[in-house]
């Protein structure tokens, strides 16, 4: 598909969403913004909630494609997270649905699989395929977005591109950030091939830039045409410096999820 003329990117205000909207411009996509809060300095921006199923209609009437970063981005307790990431998703998909939306790419995360052991020594990487094993109620309500992608795709023909992220800021914060990290800039690549590669269906990719020490296959992103062009290695003699190689006998560092998969659960109060 040509690029998108028009894309509405959900969770603006954010902070992936503030970095998306400094980048993709850049790569030809005009974007609709929505948030539930005012974005600053963007008059125009959408105010609504994913509970509002009218203002949604509203918000993607017209669009060529939906960037959905919306919703609760760290753990929670459930009620919270079934409200935001489950409901307003299925709230998005079905906005999207009723006003013909063919496309929209869904910020799913490398949590909805946290309990996948780590690769180590020369074991292989991650494959897209992997089942789920979420580590959070976070995590869960993101297996349930790639589902719900699935659906829409095998019930409507509506087509995903579900991305699993890693961690997408200016530079790493830890060692295992190593392995997951993206770049903004990266991320802004991978998000222009989601929106434009033709014939996706539904298309899980893990979300990336080129690292030396990375744990998953990046193999279903590149073949929608990402590019990655950054490495975390960079970072690596600074951040080990101060906090050591990952410790193969510390709980925290065997499975993807890193500590989510030891911290205690957020219960609902």
């Amino acid at each position: 598909m040509p690029a998108p003329r028009t894309v509405l990117l959900t969770g603006a205000a954010a902070a992936l969403g503030t970095l998306m909207r400094g980048l993709l411009p850049a790569h030809g996509h005009e974007l609709r913004l929505l948030d539930m809060r005012p974005v600053e300095g963007e008059p125009d921006a959408i105010v609504a909630d994913l509970a509002d199923r009218e203002a949604l209609r509203e918000a993607v009437r017209g669009v060529d494609a939906v960037l959905h970063l919306a919703g609760i981005s760290l753990e929670s307790t459930f009620d919270k997270i079934l409200k935001a990431n489950i409901e307003g998703t299925y709230h998005l998909y079905e906005a999207a649905r009723e006003e013909g939306v063919r496309r929209i790419v869904f910020a799913s995360s490398n949590h909805a699989v946290g309990f996948t052991p780590r690769p180590r020594g020369d074991d292989p990487l991650i494959p897209v395929g992997t089942p789920h094993r979420p580590d959070t109620f976070y995590g869960l309500s993101k297996s349930f977005g790639e589902d719900l992608a699935q659906f829409y795709w095998d019930k409507y023909g509506m087509e995903t591109v579900s991305v699993r992220i890693g961690s997408c800021f200016p530079e790493p914060s830890n060692v295992r950030m190593l392995s997951v990290w993206m770049s903004p800039t990266d991320g802004a690549r991978l998000f222009h091939a989601a929106l434009t590669a033709q014939d996706v269906g539904h298309t899980v990719v893990y979300g990336s830039s080129a690292n030396t020490r990375l744990w998953w296959d990046l193999s279903s992103a590149r073949a929608l045409g990402y590019d990655p062009q950054d490495d975390s290695e960079r970072y690596a003699a600074k951040l080990i410096a101060e906090q050591g190689e990952l410790d193969p006998d510390n709980p925290d560092h065997a499975h993807l999820g890193g500590h989510f998969c030891t911290r205690p659960p957020v219960w609902p109060h």
